[in-house]
């Protein structure tokens, strides 16, 4: 009995074998580059929103200072104006500070002052209150170099980006 070619199906075994291992070694290993990126992500977010509750943290406690500066022992009102340096950049990305009067946010009653922070690329916003006995003018600046200052002829305080 002379068996050609066309009969024989031994070698079909090993070249499925060898693309179904292919195959499911493809799919894993897309799967766990996706499911990597979506953890990077989340821990860039959680990353970026800690550190922006620190610098509003620092940023509320300066802003006290000069408050407190701004009023000194005699009582009366001057200008003052201090240069906080932060960091430029959260988590890769810049961010902005905003010193807002009478903030409606998570914990906040509407009729407290906070600074509102939020960064440009990553999905997060922390508020941090203000606690001030001279008014809030609504100002915004980036993140870096922040310059805050009391007017004493309005008794305001605001933030802009120093020059």
């Amino acid at each position: 009995m002379n068996r050609g070619f066309e009969d024989d199906d031994r070698g079909v075994s090993i070249t499925l074998t060898h693309v179904l291992t292919i195959a499911i070694t493809t799919v894993l290993v897309a799967m766990l580059i996706t499911s990597a990126s979506t953890m990077l992500e989340t821990e860039t977010d959680r990353s970026a929103d800690t550190t922006l509750e620190t610098i509003g943290e620092r940023l509320a406690n300066e802003i006290g200072n000069v408050d407190r500066i701004a009023t000194g022992d005699d009582g009366r009102a001057k200008r003052v104006a201090v240069t906080a340096s932060h960091p430029r950049t959260v988590a890769n990305s810049r961010y902005t500070v905003e010193l807002r009067r009478n903030c409606t946010a998570p914990l906040l009653d509407g009729q407290t002052d906070c600074l509102r922070l939020t960064a440009a690329s990553a999905d997060t916003v922390a508020y941090v209150p203000v606690e001030t006995t001279a008014d809030i003018e609504n100002s915004s600046a980036s993140g870096g170099e922040i310059e805050l200052q009391y007017d004493g002829s309005s008794n305001n305080i605001s933030i802009t980006e120093a020059r």
